[in-house]
C-alpha cells in the first residue's frame, strides 16, 4: 500500500480526492492508500446526522456521506483517510471500525497516553475526554472517511456543536492527556508505521475481491 502526506488541504479537495481513488483501488487501477493530512477549520456531519446537534446556527457544516454525527476537522488534527479495498480484507465494517479504533490506541500509547472504548460509541477516549473520532463509508467496498485524531488542536471549536451527537461530550487532546507538548510529525510517523503493520496482522488479503 501507498502511505501519502497531503500537508494543509481544504476538505471539499480531500473529497474528491477520495472519490477518485476508491474508483481506482475499486477497479484495480491503484493499490491501496492511506491519505494524512490537516483541515482548514472545517464542520462536517455524517448522513444520519441531526442538524440540532449543530449549537451555532452560524457556522457552515459539510453534509458527507459516512457515518456518524457532527464533528470538527481543523490544525493540530491529524486525519487520515484510507482507501482500503475491504473486499479483500473480510467485508466487514464492524472489524473495520474496530481496526481504526485499534491503530489510534497504538499510537497514542506510544506517547504516554491511554486509550479506551466505550460500549455502544465509535472513537477512543482519553482520561479527560474523547480524542479519536471516527466515520467511514464505502464505495464497492473501497473504503472512505476514516479518522481523526486530536494531537494538538484548539478545542474551543467543540463548543459550537455536540460532538458527534452527544450533549456535553468531553473533548480532549494528547497534549492535554500526558501534560506536555507532543510533536505532531512524531505522531504521524508512529502511525503510518502501526497502520500498515497492524492491517496485515489483524485484515490480511485474502484473495478474494
Amino acid at each position: 500500500m501507498k502511505i501519502i502526506e497531503c500537508g494543509l488541504v481544504e476538505y471539499r479537495q480531500a473529497y474528491a480526492m477520495q472519490e477518485r481513488l476508491a474508483a481506482d483501488v475499486a477497479a484495480g487501477n491503484e493499490e491501496e492508500i492511506l491519505l494524512l493530512l490537516e483541515h482548514p477549520p472545517v464542520y462536517t456531519i455524517g448522513r444520519g446526522g441531526d442538524y440540532s446537534n449543530i449549537l451555532d446556527p452560524d457556522i457552515n457544516v459539510e453534509r458527507i456521506n459516512r457515518g456518524g454525527d457532527v464533528t470538527w476537522h481543523g490544525p493540530g488534527q491529524l486525519v487520515g483517510y484510507p482507501l482500503i479495498n475491504l473486499a479483500r480484507r473480510g467485508r466487514d465494517l464492524h472489524r473495520w471500525l474496530r481496526f481504526l479504533e485499534d491503530v489510534m490506541m497504538l499510537t497514542m500509547a506510544g506517547f504516554g497516553v491511554e486509550g479506551r472504548r466505550y460500549h455502544g460509541s465509535t472513537g477512543v477516549w482519553g482520561e479527560h475526554g474523547k480524542i479519536a473520532f471516527i466515520g467511514v463509508g464505502v464505495r464497492r467496498w473501497v473504503s472512505m472517511h476514516g479518522f481523526a485524531l486530536n494531537v494538538r488542536p484548539d478545542l474551543s471549536a467543540y463548543e459550537r456543536i455536540n460532538p458527534c451527537g452527544l450533549p456535553g461530550c468531553p473533548i480532549s487532546t494528547m497534549e492535554l492527556e500526558c501534560g506536555l507538548p507532543v510533536s505532531f510529525i512524531d505522531v504521524r510517523s508512529r502511525l503510518k508505521n502501526i497502520f500498515e503493520q497492524l492491517l496485515n496482522e489483524l485484515l490480511p488479503e485474502d484473495g478474494s475481491g
